[in-house]
C-alpha cells in the first residue's frame, strides 16, 4: 500500500493507497474526468422575455474514471490479490465517516505530484474472462470534494504577535523617541504567504495560547477570523477552511466553532494566487503566542 509520502514515478497513481500505473501491475489505459468538471448554473428564465438571467456558476464535485488494466502474466491468483487490494482502498471506514475523505495522487512527465481530495466511489471488475491468465480490466472512480488540484507538499509560516497591526490600540505611556508604528516596508514583514497556483487555495491555521480574542486576517481582503476565546499557555485551537471539513477544534479534543464571531467568514479565508499577506492580533503579555498557517497551493489542472 501507498501512504502519502510514496515516491511517484511519471504516470503513476495513489489512489486510496493503492499504487497503479507506469511500472506497477495494475496498467492504466485512460483517465475520464481531467478538464473543467461539470456546472451548476444558477441561471434563471427572464419572466415575460426570451433568454435567461445569469446567476452564479459553481462547478460540480469532480469525477475522475480511471480505466485499467491488471496484468499478472501466467499468474491468477496475483490479479485476483490485486483486485481484492484495490477493493480493499474502496471500502474502508471513510466510507461510514461523515467529513473523512480519501487522497489521490498523480504526477504526469515534467510535474510535481498534484493530489485531490474526496472519496472513492467503487472499483469495477469489467470482466474476469482473461482472469486464469493474469488479465483483469478494471474500471475505477473516484469522486473530488472540489475541483481543484493541491500540491502534494504543504507550505507554511509562523508569526508571532505583530504589534504594528494593532489597530485602534493607541499607544502606551510614557512614550520614548524615535516612535515607531511597525514596519514601513509591506515587503519586509513577515506574514507572506505564496500560493504559486493560479485557484485560491484554503489554509489550516493553529493558534498557540496564551492569547486572548486572537483575529487573523489577510491584507487588503473581507477574510478574517477573530475567536472570542481564552486559551492557556500551550493551549491550541485549529481551524480548517476548506470547503468539506470546515472545524474550529480546541486542544485537538473538541468543537470551538461557537468561539467565531458572527463577523468571521470560514467560507471567504482562502490564500489567492500569488502572494498575501496574513496578520494577527490579540492580547497576550508573554508575547509567547504563536500563529502557524499552512497551505497547499492549488492549481485548475495538473
Amino acid at each position: 500500500m501507498a501512504t502519502d509520502t510514496t515516491q511517484l514515478a511519471d504516470w503513476q497513481i495513489d489512489v486510496g493507497g493503492a499504487l497503479i500505473g507506469h511500472g506497477t501491475d495494475v496498467l492504466i489505459e485512460d483517465i475520464d474526468g481531467i478538464g473543467t468538471p461539470e456546472r451548476r448554473t444558477g441561471d434563471r428564465p427572464i419572466p415575460g422575455e426570451d433568454g435567461n438571467y445569469p446567476g452564479r456558476d459553481t462547478y460540480a464535485p469532480r469525477t475522475l474514471r480511471i480505466s485499467a488494466g491488471i496484468r499478472t502474466p501466467g499468474n491468477p491468483g496475483a490479479a485476483l490479490d490485486r483486485l481484492a487490494e484495490l477493493e480493499r482502498a474502496a471500502d474502508t471506514k471513510v466510507r461510514l465517516t461523515p467529513g473523512a475523505f480519501d487522497v489521490l495522487r498523480i504526477r504526469r512527465p515534467g510535474q510535481p505530484v498534484r493530489r485531490q481530495y474526496g472519496r472513492m466511489a467503487g472499483v469495477e471488475a469489467v470482466s474476469l474472462a482473461g482472469a486464469p491468465f493474469g488479465w483483469i480490466p478494471v474500471h475505477i472512480t473516484f469522486v473530488a470534494l472540489d475541483p481543484a488540484w493541491y500540491a502534494d507538499s504543504t507550505t507554511g509560516l509562523t508569526l508571532g504577535l505583530d504589534v504594528s497591526a494593532r489597530r485602534g490600540q493607541g499607544f502606551t505611556a510614557p512614550l520614548r523617541a524615535p516612535m515607531t508604528t511597525g514596519n514601513a516596508d509591506p515587503k519586509a514583514r513577515p506574514g507572506w504567504a505564496v500560493n504559486t497556483g493560479n485557484r485560491p487555495t484554503w489554509p489550516t491555521i493553529r493558534i498557540t495560547g496564551p492569547v486572548v480574542n486572537p483575529k487573523v486576517w489577510i491584507e487588503g481582503t473581507d477574510a478574517a477570523l477573530e475567536l472570542a476565546v481564552v486559551l492557556g499557555d500551550g493551549e491550541t485551537i485549529d481551524i480548517e477552511t476548506r470547503p468539506g471539513t470546515r472545524t474550529v477544534i480546541r486542544n485537538e479534543l473538541g468543537s470551538a466553532a461557537g468561539a467565531l464571531t458572527r463577523a468571521s467568514r470560514l467560507d471567504a479565508f482562502a490564500i489567492g494566487p500569488g502572494r498575501s499577506e496574513v496578520r494577527w492580533t490579540a492580547q497576550d503579555a508573554t508575547g509567547t503566542s504563536r500563529l502557524a498557517l499552512t497551505w497547499r497551493d492549488a492549481s485548475s489542472s495538473l
